[in-house]
């Protein structure tokens, strides 16, 4: 296969899990996969958990992805109020194939306007939060992750590692990214539609 290249938004306060996760999954693809970091300007980045990240690259001067990755966490409020940023996020996500959010990431994308129309879901403590950005969404309340045309969004936190697995398994073979989880010592959730946390969140019955 050829190498994937897969850029990961940073902004301030991100929520560390939501990047590491999915990153640990697709690094294990080693040589098979380039991973970038990105922000609004290069540099530092401070998550919401305190240690701070480099984003080697702009989102402005970001190269060809296949692969758009964006996170959530405490931030997001700021970030979809962020007119500058959330305008570079549109036009990096319109530029690549594959874009794909976790958890409160689902409320940037969903700002750009590029969710419009589309299913998608998002953590489920934060759900009316992040509903209330973007109406026009088709938002599902009850689902680890969602896929909609060339569009990704996973549940909470940790949902992002199990989307992160299904990317594996369409690009790479789904041999391939049950390999990954078992290196990982991970139990791979691969039903997109197993989600108690909706009903603990009271969004079903």
């Amino acid at each position: 296969m050829n190498k994937l290249t897969v850029g990961m938004v940073l902004f301030d306060r991100f929520e560390l899990l939501d990047v590491f996760g999915p990153l640990e999954m697709l690094g294990l693809l080693r040589d098979r996969c380039e991973i970038l970091m990105l922000a609004e300007q290069a540099g530092t980045v401070t998550s919401a958990q305190g240690p701070k990240v480099l984003a080697e690259v702009s989102l402005a001067d970001a190269p060809a992805l296949d692969i758009l990755l964006v996170p959530g966490g405490i931030g997001r409020i700021a970030a979809v109020e962020n007119v500058p940023f959330i305008k570079s996020v549109k036009a990096l996500a319109e530029a690549t194939p594959q874009v794909a959010t976790i958890c409160t990431g689902a409320a940037i994308l969903a700002r750009t306007g590029l969710l419009d129309g589309h299913r998608a879901t998002t953590n489920k403590l934060a759900f009316n939060w992040v509903t209330e950005q973007a109406p026009q969404v088709e938002w599902v309340p009850e689902a680890r992750w969602v896929e909609d045309g060339k569009y990704m969004t996973a549940a909470g936190v940790s949902a992002g590692m199990d989307m992160a697995l299904a990317l594996i398994a369409k690009h790479c073979g789904q041999g391939t990214a049950l390999a990954i989880a078992r290196e990982a010592e991970y139990d791979w959730h691969r039903d997109p539609d197993w989600d108690p946390f909706a009903r603990m969140a009271g969004l079903v019955t």
